[in-house]
């Protein structure tokens, strides 16, 4: 039987956060869906499309992971990929209230979903996609934070 786990989140932009995440979800799972989710209610820095390629370029060539966009409940999401568990990060203690109700309510609505909470490496626990945007927004470097291919295309939009 595959262990499949799904990595949801916005990755608006990718961080190198997202990407130790991503390759430590491999130990756990046989193979790992990166889930883009979709989100009307936010207005994005990057549209999905470039969030996944973004991704793809951060991750590289990993067979084992895959990346696609959802929109609606997690819970489908999973039950059509076939998820068995749902990987999120907590860098704060801050993190845990908002994803400690999310993994309680996607297992009332999904009883055999479970969720992995990772905690990050050490130098990347206060890294979050807002930091870096505001970083970038504001001129800083983060070539550091991200991927080369992130940080190009966040000088692109910022115009540097």
């Amino acid at each position: 039987m595959t262990r499949i786990a799904i990595y949801p989140g916005s990755f608006d932009p990718p961080t190198r956060g997202h990407e130790d995440l991503i390759r430590r979800s491999l130990a756990l799972a046989d193979r790992v869906v990166v889930a883009v989710a979709t989100n009307s209610s936010k207005q994005p820095l990057f549209p999905v499309a470039e969030r996944l390629a973004l991704l793809r370029a951060a991750v590289g060539e990993e067979p084992r992971v895959t990346f696609e966009s959802f929109d609606g409940l997690l819970v489908e999401f999973a039950r059509r990929v076939g998820g068995s568990m749902v990987v999120r990060g907590l860098r704060a203690v801050s993190d845990f209230e908002y994803e400690f109700q999310m993994a309680l309510m996607n297992r009332r609505l999904h009883s055999t979903l479970e969720t992995v909470f990772l905690v990050p490496a050490l130098d990347l626990t206060y890294l979050s996609s807002s930091l870096v945007r505001e970083v970038a927004r504001l001129g800083g470097d983060v070539s550091g934070l991200v991927h080369p291919a992130v940080a190009e295309a966040l000088a692109k939009r910022y115009g540097r």
